[in-house]
């Protein structure tokens, strides 16, 4: 009997041993070879989130101080996060051609702080009509996240037009994000880089349409051209 128990614990210490060691994370970087996976999700040794990796049906809706957005975003790519884990942008790319009609866009785009994207990178396509730009944007010190409040709120209305309506009033009580810079070519082939002010009014475009034509403009708060090279005949 003592050699009985004996070998009990002893058999017991070992299997113990041996899981624990089984679930230690190992230090030493392992070659996978290859591996399919729907989402990966990176984070810090507190457990903090810092970026998703995935496919367009498990893709993270994004969040700003633990408050998650109420949306869903059928894109794949990559999301980054900062180091409190709010979302801080990314990489996110769709297309496909259904019936004949191309649909695609593409986007790298970074975010200020507490903020929507501040750069940003971007290509779309629907109907033959292609653009792709370099933009810059000029959000606001308002925290993001107070609109995120907002618009959950009026996401769990019911009433469709109810809903759009209070989603759109959340939005307008809210400081606007003006673009300041877009370099890149427009739907109707014309290259363009268009300086906005403080509002995102433009008020200088250099631009070369599709036939080659160059040309200047200086225009007023109102979008009125006041200035033109080559002047207009």
């Amino acid at each position: 009997m003592i050699l009985l128990r004996a070998y009990a614990i002893v058999t017991t210490l070992v299997i113990v041993v041996l899981a624990t060691a089984a679930f230690q994370p190992s230090q030493k970087s392992q070659n996978l070879g290859e591996i399919t996976v729907e989402r990966i999700n990176v984070v810090d040794k507190d457990g903090t989130l810092r970026m998703v990796i995935s496919n367009k049906d498990r893709m993270h809706p994004g969040v700003i101080d633990g408050k998650v957005i109420d949306r869903p975003r059928p894109v794949a790519g990559f999301l980054f996060f900062n180091d409190e884990g709010d979302e801080v942008g990314g990489l996110t790319y769709t297309g496909r051609v259904k019936d004949g009609a191309r649909n695609a866009s593409s986007g790298l785009n970074l975010d200020q702080l507490k903020q929507d994207q501040t750069i940003g990178f971007g290509y779309s396509e629907s109907n033959g009509r292609k653009t792709a730009a370099f933009q810059v944007w000029d959000p606001p010190d308002a925290n993001l996240g107070e609109l995120i409040d907002k618009l959950n709120a009026a996401n769990q209305i019911q009433d469709a037009a109810r809903r759009a309506a209070a989603v759109q009033a959340a939005r307008d009580g809210f400081p606007p994000r003006p673009r300041r810079v877009l370099v890149g070519k427009t739907a109707d082939r014309a290259a363009t880089v268009s300086l906005s002010d403080a509002s995102g009014k433009p008020r200088l475009n250099l631009t070369v349409d599709a036939d080659g034509n160059p040309r200047i403009e200086s225009l007023d708060e109102n979008g009125k051209v006041i200035q033109r090279w080559p002047a207009q005949q």
